[in-house]
């Protein structure tokens, strides 16, 4: 039995991933300690697994103003990775350190910035998981940056152009990286490039945990680079069940259009779910509302329901079409259901989440700001109108329903094991 330390900040997209391997690897007899924020202690714990605090965890997940600060599409990254992540690395460093002194191997999230210190210092093995295909910044399947959305119009015009723009990236981000160069100095590691953009991969084993319908692999991608498929987990494992009322509902009429904004974006809605609730009404449709901690909406007409949580496996495949904000963890769950999607890309990855279910045919996108009960009727009636949609997704839900990300994972994870 190998010690394995699972790591990971950020929200339920970024770690339910995660819990998914924990469970595969729990099942084959290892034994598995989480490394993350605070908030997800009881989960973790209620699982089984080891826990260890890793910070930065100071900002509440249901902090909406702060949450607004980080899902901003100009700045949000930059506060996020700069600002909260790598101002705190040597929190994290430390918190890190202490998780893994006795362990065989690490498997961490892109954004556990201490992560590839801590293997060096204790010489130990670790994994690299890339979430989205947007990790590789590659210029031969180039990454939508969510403060310049307009470059991704460069995209056609191939390789040598869209090095420049990924060049540009590195540009831009160059600064950021400056706690870990220095943390590494005073840990007398070697220089590196920027651990944002290109010089952050693992050298044992870099894992690409979505489909293969998103990306394939690239020539500038991490040589060492497998792409698992989707690791699927969302609760339903710990035994949840759908209330009567939402039984009832999904039982009595035409499949719903699910409105949702995952885990984070959620927190910051803005008047998502007013126009939701205007746009199902003008269509005739009926609509389910999944809106976490927000207040209920009032006087919903019978055809909508609201619910603060329901896992997403339990439901999508009841839709008629999904309404999501393109988190690879909403998106990984959306393209599995096989029905259409509608994405409004707040930041991070999400735009680039976005361009690549509308290249699949599956989907179409409306930018944060022009979301209006008007633009989510007009892009709602093709979706549903266009069977191509339809077709489309049902044929990619059939590929991503027989991948199989955790056992490929697993796989991957006790081959570096055995070395």
């Amino acid at each position: 039995m190998s010690q394995i330390v699972l790591t990971t900040i950020g929200s339920l997209g970024d770690l339910h991933p995660m819990i998914a391997i924990g469970l595969g690897l729990k099942e084959r007899g290892h034994e598995i300690i989480f490394a993350t924020i605070r908030d997800y202690q009881a989960k973790i714990e209620s699982l089984g697994f080891k826990f260890h605090r890793l910070r930065p965890d100071y900002i509440a997940m249901d902090d909406p103003k702060m949450i607004a600060l980080m899902m901003d599409i100009q700045e949000g990254t930059e506060r996020v990775v700069r600002d909260y992540l790598l101002a705190n690395l040597r929190d994290t460093y430390a918190d890190l350190m202490d998780a893994a002194k006795n362990a065989n191997f690490i498997v961490s999230n892109e954004i556990v910035y201490a992560t590839p210190l801590v293997a060096e210092k204790l010489r130990v093995r670790w994994a690299f998981c890339a979430l989205a295909p947007g990790s590789f910044f590659s210029a031969y399947d180039p990454f939508v940056l969510p403060p310049f959305p307009a470059l991704a119009k460069l995209r056609s015009l191939g390789p040598v152009v869209n090095r420049r723009v990924m060049d540009f990236a590195k540009f831009v981000t160059r600064s950021w990286g400056e706690p870990v160069h220095q943390l590494r100095r005073s840990l007398g590691l070697r220089p590196i490039g920027n651990p944002v953009v290109d010089d952050k991969f693992s050298p044992y084993l870099v894992l690409a945990l979505f489909s293969s319908v998103l990306a394939s692999p690239q020539p500038d991608w991490a040589k060492n680079t497998i792409i698992t498929g989707f690791p699927f987990y969302d609760g339903k494992q710990q035994g949840t069940e759908l209330t009567p009322q939402l039984k009832d509902f999904l039982d009595v009429g035409e499949p719903p259009i699910i409105f949702t904004l995952g885990s984070a974006a959620v927190l910051s809605p803005g008047d998502f779910y007013q126009e939701s609730i205007r746009a199902a009404t003008q269509l005739n449709r009926r609509a389910i509302l999944l809106i976490s901690k927000n207040p209920l909406p009032q006087n919903l007409p019978e055809s909508i329901v609201a619910f603060n949580y329901v896992p997403y496996s339990e439901i999508f495949s009841r839709a008629c079409a999904i309404v999501h904000q393109g988190g690879i963890g909403t998106t990984a769950q959306a393209l599995r259901s096989g029905h259409p999607t509608l994405v409004v890309p707040y930041s991070h990855d999400q735009p680039d989440n976005a361009a690549r279910l509308k290249r699949l045919g599956t989907s179409r996108t409306i930018p944060r700001k022009k979301y209006s009960t008007e633009r989510v009727v007009k892009e709602l009636r093709e979706l549903l109108d266009d069977p191509s949609y339809s077709a489309k997704a049902a044929k990619i839900g059939r590929i991503v329903q027989a991948e199989n990300g955790v056992r490929v994972a697993c796989d991957e994870i006790e081959k570096q094991l055995s070395i």
